[in-house]
C-alpha cells in the first residue's frame, strides 16, 4: 500500500522529536491560514496548536522524558487533522434483483 501524500507525522518518522513537532506545527499553522470556510476545522486547528505551545517552553534540543511523551502523544492525536483525501468516482451499483428468479 503506497501513500501519495503522507502527513508530516508519518513523513518525519526517524527524525528527532523536535523536528517532527516543528514540522507538524508548521503544517497545522498553514492549514489554519488556509481554512477560511470551516469554523469547525479552524477551531480544531486552534485547539491543537494551543495544546502544543506550553510543551515547547524549555530547551527543545534536550526534551525531558515526560515532555517527550506528551509531544509524541500530541503528534499521534493530531496526525490526521486537516488531512483531506480525494474521493474515488462513484461506481455503478449492481442491480439488486440480478440473479433472482423471475416471477
Amino acid at each position: 500500500m503506497s501513500i501519495e501524500n503522507p502527513n508530516s507525522t508519518d513523513a518525519t518518522i526517524g527524525q528527532p522529536l523536535r523536528i517532527r513537532v516543528e514540522a507538524r506545527i508548521a503544517e497545522l499553522t498553514a492549514a489554519l491560514e488556509a481554512a477560511t470556510s470551516s469554523a469547525t476545522l479552524r477551531s480544531d486547528l486552534e485547539i491543537a496548536l494551543s495544546e502544543v505551545e506550553p510543551l515547547l517552553t524549555g530547551d527543545r534540543d534536550h526534551l525531558p522524558a515526560v515532555v517527550a511523551v506528551d509531544l509524541n502523544r500530541w503528534l499521534e492525536a493530531n496526525k490526521h487533522l486537516a488531512e483531506f483525501h480525494h474521493r474515488a468516482p462513484p461506481t455503478e451499483a449492481a442491480d439488486p434483483t440480478e440473479g433472482l428468479p423471475a416471477d
